[in-house]
C-alpha cells in the first residue's frame, strides 16, 4: 500500500512539472507545425514612435527593416519557397511566394494565406517576369488586393482575406500582369487576344478597367466590400 502511495504521488510530481511545458507548447511550437511551412523570426522588438520599418527580399525571405539603421526587425520565411513581390501596405506586407502563394504578414504573424490555382508552374516561365505586376493594390491604403494572373483576376479584402470577386479572362485571350496602369483610382490591365479571337474582339476589349467593386461597367450595382458587420460604404460608384 505504501509502494501504491509512493507511485501514485511520483505520478502527480511528474505531471505537475510537464503540464506548464505542454500549455505553453502550441506558442512556442506553432509556426514549425504550420502547414505552410511559416518561420518567423524576431529579432527586435519595435516601440512605438520609433522610425519607420521598410520590407525587402533577402535569400528567398520577407524582411523588415528600421529605415534608419537598416537593422532587421523580423523575417518571414517558407521552407523551399522563395518570396518574389512584396506589396507594403499600413501595418502589414502581402507577399507572393514561388508556389503561388499569396500571405498577408503583420510584425505579430501571418494573418492569412491564399493559393492561386495554377499558378506556380507559370511563375517559373520568362513570361510571368518573376510576378511582376501580379499583386496590385485597388486602393490607396491596400484595403483591396487584385492578384493578375494570365487566366484570372482575383480580388481579396486585406483585413481578412476573403475573397470579393474574380474576373476570368474572356475566350482566346489572357491577362498581362506586368502590362498595367493605375489612373484616378481604376486599374487599367492588358488582355491581348490570340489571333484568331482578336479577330472576332474589338480592340478595346482587350483592355479591362477594375477597381475594389469590380469591373467597371455602365450602371452596375456591385456588392460593397466592407467588413461583417461594418456599415456600409455609401462612396459613389465609379462607373463610366
Amino acid at each position: 500500500m505504501l509502494l501504491g502511495l509512493a507511485l501514485a504521488l511520483a505520478l502527480a510530481i511528474a505531471l505537475s512539472a510537464v503540464l506548464p511545458l505542454l500549455a505553453t507548447a502550441p506558442a512556442q511550437h506553432w509556426w514549425q507545425t504550420a502547414p505552410y511551412g511559416d518561420r518567423l523570426t524576431v529579432h527586435a522588438r519595435v516601440a512605438d514612435g520609433e522610425a519607420s520599418t521598410g520590407v525587402r527580399t533577402r535569400d528567398g525571405a520577407v524582411e523588415a527593416y528600421d529605415v534608419g539603421s537598416g537593422r532587421a526587425r523580423w523575417t518571414y520565411a517558407r521552407e523551399g519557397r522563395r518570396a518574389l513581390r512584396l506589396l507594403a501596405a499600413p501595418g502589414h506586407t502581402l507577399t507572393l511566394w514561388s508556389d503561388g502563394l499569396v500571405t498577408d504578414t503583420a510584425p505579430g504573424g501571418v494573418r492569412w494565406h491564399r493559393a492561386v490555382p495554377a499558378t506556380a508552374r507559370w511563375l517559373g516561365t520568362a513570361r510571368a517576369r518573376g510576378g511582376a505586376g501580379v499583386l496590385r493594390p485597388l486602393d490607396r491604403a491596400a484595403r483591396m488586393l487584385a492578384v493578375v494572373t494570365p487566366h484570372r483576376i482575383a480580388a481579396y479584402r486585406t483585413a481578412d482575406g476573403d475573397l470579393r470577386w474574380t474576373l476570368p479572362a474572356r475566350e482566346g485571350c489572357v491577362f498581362e500582369p506586368a502590362r498595367s496602369l493605375r489612373r484616378d483610382g481604376v486599374l487599367l490591365i492588358a488582355q491581348p487576344c490570340r489571333a484568331g479571337a482578336a479577330a472576332r474582339t474589338a480592340w478595346t476589349s482587350q483592355m479591362v478597367a477594375v477597381d475594389g467593386l469590380g469591373r467597371i461597367t455602365p450602371r452596375r450595382t456591385p456588392l460593397g466590400n466592407e467588413l461583417p458587420g461594418a456599415r456600409p460604404d455609401r462612396t459613389a460608384d465609379r462607373a463610366r
